[in-house]
């Protein structure tokens, strides 16, 4: 049995592989591709949708128990480039 996530987005439960794992490192968000950096981790569909409502909501910061202010540049920057695959 696979273990199941909440993504910190949409607040939808689903598989941990189907997800995508953020942490804080140095005040930034970074996107651990393969779930094994050290510290908490919030999990997030692989979606512009689910990403841009979690950075709307300020899920990241709660999720990952922060109290100071997180650089989103490499999230901002992974859905840009995903936006512009897609429609371009």
């Amino acid at each position: 049995m696979e273990p199941v996530r909440t993504c910190v987005g949409c607040r939808a439960r689903a598989a941990r592989s189907s997800l995508l794992r953020i942490v804080a490192r140095d005040g930034a968000l970074v996107i651990d591709e393969k779930a094994v950096l050290p510290g908490r981790g919030a999990w997030v569909h692989d979606t512009d949708k689910c990403v841009s409502t979690a950075l709307q909501r300020r899920a990241f910061g709660r999720a990952l128990r922060v109290s100071t202010p997180l650089d989103t540049a490499e999230l901002d920057a992974r859905t840009t480039r995903e936006s512009l695959q897609r429609n371009g």
